[in-house]
């Protein structure tokens, strides 16, 4: 699985508070969960959010389900591309593959 960029705060929990009913689409990521919001990923930490975005590349190599509209799995925009959460992870298309958010 890859890891969130280092500490990047994105905005404070009194903007915005990201919970169930919030508005945003919640996506299970490891041990926490990720808000979809204006096409970044936050995730809670302390008293703000920050962004939680893949540093490295990490092939989902035994993925053979192709991901695309009406498979099935929730769709998460994500900057230039769309995600899709299978098993608690975020998979994305990438050159021929799928890589594991």
């Amino acid at each position: 699985m890859t890891t969130a960029t280092a500490h990047a705060p994105h905005h404070t929990a009194t903007e915005h508070s990201h919970a169930v009913g919030c508005g945003h689409v919640a996506v299970p990521h490891g041990d926490h969960v990720d808000y979809v919001h204006d096409g970044h990923l936050h995730r809670v930490h302390n008293d703000h959010y920050d962004e939680c975005e893949p540093t490295d590349h990490a092939e989902c190599a035994a993925h053979a389900h192709a991901h695309g509209e009406g498979c099935g799995h929730v769709a998460v925009p994500h900057g230039d591309h769309v995600d899709y959460v299978h098993d608690g992870h975020r998979h994305a298309a990438h050159d021929g593959h799928w890589d594991d958010h």
